[in-house]
């Protein structure tokens, strides 16, 4: 009897749960019976929307709230802003008279209006976006009576119109149209100021442009400020007799401890702040490296030995720091700035300046696998283009044929061996040599001066292996002929062949490259295709004389005519082709005119094959008078 009770209680033990299963379903019963509730058809017809009042339209409800906010926002800038309904009405002016089609007469009248609407307040409305534009045009628009107007009106503001974002650009085109008493009295007024405009990113480019505006005088007043503060304060003792720094510290009897700490707080924020772009800075840092002592001088190189480096290098002054930074910097350094010039190097070679820049490089650095990752790479993607540019051409030309005092100016040559004298491992009686002999010059030390009986190219070459280990003759073929540089250079003269040989500056190149470069660099490695390049030049010339032609024949073409000569004279392999190929037989056709030039040549030439071979034929026409030998 008591297993009966037993299997009743288990029985309820398994239906307990039951209940609690029913409470956790429960509420999803209530919310699906709340969510899908039926609805009455009385409850649909209470649910639809009301219809809209005649009058209440909401597409004109949205109209009055933007208008209203329009308002509200009108009302908000006149009260913030003094000149606002100003500013209106001239704006609505400028609308009118930019435009291009616009007759004179018509728009200096609107320029007149709007003078006249602006007189008495131009400093306080220069500074607004707006009206700084409407007074650009205006000032580039006006009668002259009317600009000097403007001009007296804004005299006594210049300075902190400079340091204004937006009538910086009014100050500037004040100055281009400026005259030169007003150009003169600007520059005046910056006195005292130049240093700490320099340092403001806006304020040093009105600096930069005054400078650029100005005369010797007046440059060397303004980079005056930057040497001592004696002459920032004392406006009479600056004098534009003393071009270089050294001559005014001896000139003035200025304590030149005293000139290097000035020049040091003066120069520092502006390089930390990155306002490198400006001529102004880089001629004052040339200026400061002349005097600096050893430490100084590294410190600044070292500051200056970055990616940044690629802005400076577009004035004279800022590739002669280029160059002292690849000259003086460590590996690494040197390694920054080539990364830096990724992407850019056709754009420096382009340039100038920054060529020189780049001739320094390939003739310092060792490390030429970066060389021909970074540079030379970018300089085959570009290689047709640079071969008749006249600056473009130079990092080529300096591999085929180092320091050339036909391909670079003394100058040139001077910038590219100049150095920071106190930098230079030399003994110190070398350095000081160096130093007094630059100072007479440009005020910068060169080193390798030495040798005075050397040859002048012999002379500049020791200059750049300045800070490079490495053979010179070694790196050049390492970076033009390892690297397939050159390979690619004799396909681009073959197939641009004539035209190189009639431009002024593409003859330097197919001449240097037929030659073979300096020391023989091309050969043997090219040989085969330096001969393939000689009867590419020889198969143009085959070409028949043609009368009454505009274009002339390549015998008869003045920069032609002296390339080929040349080439003949010192390469008598390509003498051989060409008369073989284009002379043979056909002598006495060209022995007249520009085209004598390239026959006398033949006989001109030191080599006895050449001699043997066109003698029988040239000779004779000698002999006879009718081709005269060129005097040597």
């Amino acid at each position: 009897m008591a297993a009966k009770p037993q299997k009743e209680d288990s029985k309820k033990r398994k239906h307990a749960p039951a209940p609690s299963q029913g409470v956790k379903s429960a509420p999803k019963k209530l919310k699906s019976s709340t969510a899908k509730k039926p609805h009455k058809l009385g409850d649909k017809k209470q649910q639809q929307k009301p219809m809209p009042h005649v009058g209440n339209d909401p597409v004109d409800t949205k109209r009055q709230r933007r208008m209203q906010a329009k308002e509200l926002a009108e009302a908000r800038k006149k009260k913030r802003k003094k000149h606002y309904t100003l500013e209106q009405e001239l704006t609505s002016l400028w609308e009118k008279m930019r435009t291009r089609n616009m007759a004179k007469e018509e728009r200096s009248r609107l320029v007149s209006d709007a003078l006249k609407k602006m007189k008495g307040k131009i400093p306080e409305i220069a500074s607004s976006h707006v009206s700084s534009r409407v007074l650009q045009t205006c000032v580039k628009h006006c009668t002259q009576d009317e600009r000097n107007a403007v001009f007296m009106e804004i005299r006594p503001h210049f300075i902190t119109l400079a340091s204004n974002t937006y009538a910086v650009h009014l100050v500037t085109k004040m100055l281009d149209n400026a005259s030169k008493e007003q150009q003169a009295e600007f520059i005046s007024s910056l006195h005292g100021h130049v240093a700490a405009l320099l340092r403001h990113m806006v304020g040093s480019l009105v600096v930069e442009h005054a400078y650029q505006l100005g005369n010797a005088a007046q440059k060397q007043t303004l980079l005056m400020e930057l040497y001592s503060p004696e002459l920032q304060l004392f406006k009479d003792l600056i004098s534009s007799k003393e071009a270089r720094l050294v001559d005014v510290i001896s000139n003035l009897q200025l304590q030149k401890g005293s000139v290097i700490r000035h020049m040091t707080s003066v120069l520092q924020p502006i390089l930390e702040k990155g306002i490198l772009d400006h001529s102004i800075v880089h001629r004052a840092l040339v200026e400061y490296l002349t005097i600096a002592d050893q430490s100084s001088a590294a410190e600044i190189i070292q500051q200056l030995s970055s990616p940044d480096l690629v802005r400076m290098i577009h004035t004279k002054d800022g590739s002669k720091i280029g160059i002292f930074c690849i000259k003086h910097g460590s590996a690494k350094e040197r390694k920054k700035i080539i990364k830096g010039m990724k992407d850019k190097v056709g754009k420096i070679a382009r340039d100038k300046c920054g060529t020189l820049v780049l001739v320094s490089i390939l003739s310092i650095v060792d490390d030429t696998k970066l060389l021909s990752k970074v540079i030379i790479r970018e300089l085959e993607g570009i290689l047709k283009e640079l071969l008749s540019d006249q600056n473009g051409r130079r990092p080529i030309l300096q591999l085929l044929h180092p320091n050339s005092t036909r391909h670079f100016s003394p100058d040139e040559l001077a910038a590219l061996g100049s150095s920071v004298p106190l930098l230079v491992t030399k003994s110190p009686s070398e350095v000081n040599v160096a130093f007094s002999e630059e100072t007479e010059a440009s005020g910068l030390g060169e080193a390798g001066n030495t040798d005075e009986g050397a040859a002048a190219d012999a002379t500049q070459s020791s200059h750049l292996r300045e800070g490079g280990k490495k053979d010179p003759l070694t790196r050049r073929r390492e970076l033009l002929v390892n690297s397939g540089l050159a390979e690619k250079l004799i396909d681009a003269c073959c197939e641009m062949a004539e035209e190189l040989l009639r431009s002024n500056f593409g003859k330097e190149v197919i001449y240097e490259v037929a030659l073979g470069g300096a020391d023989s660099i091309l050969r043997p490695t090219l040989d085969g295709k330096l001969e393939n390049l000689h009867g590419v030049i020889a198969s143009l010339a085959a070409h028949p004389k043609r009368e009454g032609s505009d274009e002339q024949h390549l015998f008869e073409h003045f920069h032609s005519s002296r390339t080929i000569r040349k080439l003949i004279l010192d390469s008598p392999s390509f003498a051989c082709t060409l008369y073989e190929k284009a002379l043979k037989g056909k002598c006495s056709i060209w022995a007249q005119g520009h085209s004598s030039k390239v026959i006398s040549a033949l006989l001109d030439t030191s080599s006895s094959m050449v001699h043997k071979l066109v003698k029988k034929e040239v000779q004779p026409l000698v002999d006879d008078g009718i081709l005269k030998l060129a005097t040597k």
